[in-house]
């Protein structure tokens, strides 16, 4: 009877833990994902601007993180050919398999508020990580398109 209730105590125990570290974890990925920003409107004025923004060089890598797995990113480089401050700007970034069909789709956001603001005529190096991405990948580089950008 008492071998019983240990055995039981030791399952709760062990549960509770589990709990414990799932949340944390769950906690610390939310704090240091990026933090999308909120459903802007796109005005007529910033979609006319989308051709004065050139993404390239843009380049994958791997590398391993401190839990033994597998962190892949992609480095490129934004530039404005404008003549207007970006203050905000938003990239979708599509991965293809072998049959150019779109595997994985994300966001991506190398102008945002708590980052300096792309001036005229600047270009600037950014980087985007990813953990997990489709086996099916070709291991090329995404599509970049402007999905948003504010003044």
């Amino acid at each position: 009877m008492a071998e019983d209730r240990s055995t039981a105590f030791l399952i709760v125990f062990a549960v509770a833990i589990l709990g414990i570290i799932v949340g944390v974890l769950g906690l610390v990925r939310r704090a240091t994902s990026p933090s999308t920003p909120p459903s802007p409107v796109l005005t007529a004025e910033a979609k006319a601007y989308f051709p004065e923004i050139v993404v390239r060089d843009e380049r994958m890598s791997a590398a391993e993180n401190f839990l033994g797995g597998t962190v892949a990113y992609l480095d490129a480089r934004v530039t404005n050919k404008g003549t207007r401050v970006v203050r905000r700007l938003d990239l979708q970034l599509e991965f293809f398999d072998t049959l150019s069909r779109v595997v994985l789709r994300e966001m991506a956001y190398p102008i945002a508020p708590r980052t300096p603001s792309l001036k005229a005529g600047e270009t600037r190096s950014f980087r985007v990580s990813f953990e997990h991405l489709p086996a099916d990948w070709n291991q090329a580089a995404p599509a970049v398109t402007v999905k948003f950008l504010s003044f």
